[in-house]
């Protein structure tokens, strides 16, 4: 377990702040006008997790292991986000559980997939 926190400790914290975002009862704003907001801080989120999952992996790895690349860096966060949705869903009064949310949230970690292998890759490789 100690392993995680050495080579993960900032995409640790961002999975604390995604829990702690998702069952905290959100203040009113003007933003909620704006049509498909929620959506793109969906993707925004889990995009931003599984980019620095990405970064932290490439940093400290010569070679991709694609068994854990996609295992940590892709399904367990898409797993994470359906786990996020059904306790809205069915543990809270003030929140709610969506289908859209959790497919905005697994589009966000594919497209941080994407740009990992093909952008990210070479960049922190290149450099390291």
């Amino acid at each position: 377990m100690l392993y995680y926190f050495r080579r993960y400790p900032v995409s640790l914290v961002i999975v604390a702040i995604i829990f702690y975002l998702s069952f905290f009862t959100p203040p009113k704003t003007n933003m909620e006008e704006i049509p498909y907001i929620d959506k793109v801080v969906h993707i925004c989120m889990y995009g931003g997790l599984c980019l620095i999952l990405w970064i932290e992996y490439l940093r400290s790895h010569k070679t991709i292991h694609w068994s854990h690349v996609v295992w940590g860096g892709i399904i367990a966060p898409i797993i994470m986000s359906g786990c996020i949705e059904l306790m809205q869903a069915y543990c809270t009064d003030t929140r709610s559980g969506d289908w859209l949310d959790f497919l905005a949230n697994s589009t966000g970690a594919g497209l941080a997939a994407l740009v990992g292998y093909y952008i990210l890759r070479p960049l922190i490789w290149r450099k390291f």
